[in-house]
């Protein structure tokens, strides 16, 4: 049997660089990029990528040394293997040893978590880039990307939320991007668990819906909700704004105000 087809892709101006499917699978786009650019440099600390694929946000952080060690973890064994491949880079090779990579489902029981080195409140942050978009739609022919994309069933994110929130550290911080529509199954996975729940939209163009909602948290904390400013990529006539370059180069930091 054939080896499915890869590329090899350049990110943040050539700080890093991913194997990635070509034909089949998910590809990393500016969701990504963007939930990396939401954790600012100079964090630190451990911190994990629940639902990495390829491995482009826990790269992204690394690259931009967003924290201390990134634990990439992956429940599709050929994702995951892209990831290791990447982290074995000559390319990569400045951010090797602050690279893992674990190939588990996220919703494991917590023994299997624990055994992959996901240990209850191991991590100073957690980001995730969650399959969000919802349960049976159709989102593409090719059932790995659909996976990447689509929850498998309607209570996924409320039990995603609470394994992730289970992962940090009193007063860590979860961090991750989804839909508008999902912010309902977010306030219910992260009540009694995250508080100080930051959330800004994400609008590609001005004056048009947000398309996706940047949104941290912090474990424990009992402050009411925020809804910030817009993050608007693009200007009324859609002419990238220069935010948009900024964050394909790994430059831009947009801050919810959690971190600083």
């Amino acid at each position: 049997m054939s080896c499915p087809e890869t590329s090899l892709d350049s990110f943040h101006a050539g700080a890093f660089h991913l194997v990635q499917p070509k034909g089949w699978g998910y590809r990393a786009g500016l969701d990504a990029l963007l939930l990396a650019a939401s954790i600012p440099p100079d964090m630190g600390g451990r911190a994990v990528d629940l639902g990495a694929g390829a491995g482009a946000a826990g790269f992204a952080l690394a690259s931009r040394r967003s924290a201390s060690h990134v634990l990439l973890v992956e429940r599709d064994p050929a994702m995951a293997d892209l990831a290791r491949r990447s982290a074995a880079l000559a390319l990569n090779e400045a951010l090797a040893d602050r690279l893992g990579v674990a190939e588990i489902d996220v919703l494991s029981p917590r023994s299997a978590r624990e055994a992959a080195g996901l240990g209850e409140g191991a991590f100073s942050l957690v980001v995730s880039n969650p399959p969000f978009h919802p349960a049976g739609g159709r989102t593409s022919p090719d059932p790995r990307r659909h996976a990447a994309l689509s929850m498998p069933e309607p209570d996924f994110l409320p039990r995603w939320i609470a394994v992730a929130a289970s992962l940090l550290q009193r007063n860590g911080v979860f961090a991750m991007i989804a839909r508008p529509d999902n912010l309902g199954d977010i306030l219910a996975g992260a009540r009694n668990r995250l508080g100080d729940l930051r959330i800004a939209p994400v609008h590609p163009v001005e004056g048009r819906p947000a398309k996706r909602i940047l949104v941290h948290g912090r474990k424990g904390s009992r402050a009411p909700l925020s809804l910030l400013p817009p993050v608007v990529l693009r200007d009324a006539q859609s002419h990238p704004l220069p935010l948009e370059a900024e964050i394909g180069a790994g430059t831009a930091t947009i801050d919810l105000g959690l971190l600083s």
